[in-house]
């Protein structure tokens, strides 16, 4: 599969910094780089240019702050994280497809935020987040994915009041409401693509780089 999607930006939050070459490749060889404060260091100890750090400013050690002074946009709105921050910046600027590298790992409330925040960022933008393992989409309604044979696929369905059917994945759902996390998590696709199948609601899936 082709992962590298054009994206127009990508935005570093302060999780874990990738070591899998598929966010490594996206995030070198990004035209737009947008840090959470919390990541500059790792971010600039890998030689990647910087275009733009945001966060409230608690995070960025003294020798990053003098060093990237005209690079630093301090916002010091408590009501979202830092990487809603940083994404609602790079929105601001037109860039209206995003990857998200480094927002799993470390603190697992942090991790579980992040990602369920990618349900607000994708209704205004073609956003994903990149892990060390896969990527993480948000869908409103029916939805195609491209695939390949025995890629490891999660659902998360957060409208549990909603029934939802899939096609192409090794076991079957049909028109079922799910209203555990879990229940959806750990299926497998049979081939080059699948298919979810409801009228409206929001979704998460996580869909592993490597097959199983």
């Amino acid at each position: 599969m082709e992962w590298n999607r054009n994206y127009d930006a990508v935005v570093v939050a302060n999780g874990e910094f990738p070591t899998h070459e598929v966010p490594l490749n996206i995030l070198h060889n990004a035209k737009h780089v947008i840090c959470c404060d919390g990541a500059v260091r790792e971010v600039h100890n890998a030689g990647i240019a910087i275009e733009m750090i945001v966060g409230d400013g608690d995070s960025i050690a003294p020798d990053m702050r003098q060093e990237y002074a005209d690079r630093l946009c301090v916002v010091s709105d408590q009501e979202t994280n830092d990487l809603t921050k940083a994404v609602h910046w790079a929105m601001a600027r037109g860039y209206h497809s995003i990857a998200i590298v480094g927002a799993t790992g470390k603190r697992e409330d942090h991790c579980l935020g992040n990602i369920s925040l990618l349900l607000q960022y994708a209704r205004s933008c073609k956003v994903n987040i990149f892990s060390d393992y896969g990527v993480f989409s948000a869908v409103y309604a029916t939805a195609d994915f491209p695939s390949f044979e025995r890629q490891q696929v999660s659902i998360f369905n957060l409208t549990p009041h909603v029934a939802f059917t899939a096609h192409g994945l090794r076991y079957p759902i049909e028109n079922r409401c799910m209203r555990q996390w879990w229940e959806g998590t750990l299926n497998e696709s049979l081939g080059s693509s699948f298919r979810l199948e409801f009228p409206q609601g929001e979704m998460l899936v996580f869909q592993t780089y490597e097959p199983k």
